[in-house]
Order: C-alpha cells, then sequence, then structure tokens
C-alpha cells in the first residue's frame, strides 16, 4: 500500500500562490500516476492534475490549466503542485493520490493522503 503525505497548504490573498508537495512511500514501484483531487466545502470531490511516472502524460482539470503546474522527482518519490494567480474558488482541502491508470474518477484512485488545506481569500 502507497502511502503518502501532503504538505505546503495555507492560507493567501488572491492571485497568490502555493506549491504542494507530497511524499510517497509504500509500493510505489506499482504506481503509475500520481496526481492531486480536491473537495470545497458542501462540494464533491474533483480531480485537479495527474502526472505518469515518466512525465511524458500530464493531465489538468479545466479550470487550472495555465495557473497549475504539476511535476515529480522520482528519486525522492514525491510530487508537486505549484499554484499560481490562486482564486477565491480555489478553496479547498487538496489530496494527493496515487493510481495504476489514468481517471478522473475517484474510483481509480489506490491511496489518498490526509489532505492538506489551502484558503484563498478575496
Amino acid at each position: 500500500q502507497v502511502r503518502l503525505v501532503e504538505s505546503g497548504g495555507g492560507s493567501v490573498q488572491s492571485g497568490g500562490s502555493l506549491r504542494l508537495s507530497c511524499a510517497a512511500a509504500g509500493r510505489t514501484v506499482s504506481t503509475s500516476f500520481m496526481g492531486w483531487f480536491r473537495q470545497a466545502p458542501g462540494k464533491e470531490r474533483e480531480f485537479v492534475a495527474a502526472i505518469n511516472w515518466n512525465g511524458n502524460i500530464i493531465k489538468y482539470q479545466d479550470s487550472v490549466k495555465g495557473r497549475f503546474t504539476i511535476s515529480s522527482d522520482n528519486a525522492k518519490n514525491t510530487a508537486y503542485l505549484q499554484m499560481n494567480s490562486l482564486k477565491p474558488e480555489d478553496t479547498a482541502v487538496y489530496y494527493c493520490t496515487a493510481s495504476n491508470y489514468y481517471s478522473r474518477s475517484v474510483n481509480s484512485v489506490s491511496s489518498w493522503g490526509q489532505g492538506t488545506l489551502v484558503t484563498v481569500a478575496s
């Protein structure tokens, strides 16, 4: 079982930036994708971004394209989410994920991190 630990959440003003990190431990050899989901209060958990092991397949939710960048450091078993030009609607708990194939469904996720809160003020 892959274990995931997120960090980097916090509170920023609209237009600000944050960088989330996700360290993975366990059976990472079988993990094809790492990524991020988020869940705002009263809303369903939604896909944000994903990256495969080689970094040649990268996917984003439409609402974050051009603002967020996902990357990974395989030697450190760590994924990152650089978030720029943050908007109040980005406010949510962000969850790091690991899966064996690409999908935007929560059902595709093999492992979940504990979540880190991102709050963007107007």
